[in-house]
């Protein structure tokens, strides 16, 4: 079934990177806010490959 707190994490900073872009319309600050949220609920209950792709998705909205 896969860790589903990792699932959220990825598609919310996918969704705020979409809105920073302007690809997809909505609140830009509220988006990055629910990604920060969502990876750091991730982070506890993931394993070490996972805690590698949550770094890179928090690089990703650092870098909006």
């Amino acid at each position: 079934m896969g860790n589903q707190l990792f699932q959220q994490a990825r598609e919310s900073v996918a969704y705020a990177n979409s809105v920073a872009s302007g690809a997809v319309q909505g609140d830009k600050y509220e988006a990055i806010l629910k990604a920060k949220n969502a990876l750091s609920s991730a982070f506890v209950n993931s394993t070490e490959a996972e805690r590698a792709q949550l770094r890179e998705f928090q690089q990703t909205i650092e870098s909006i």
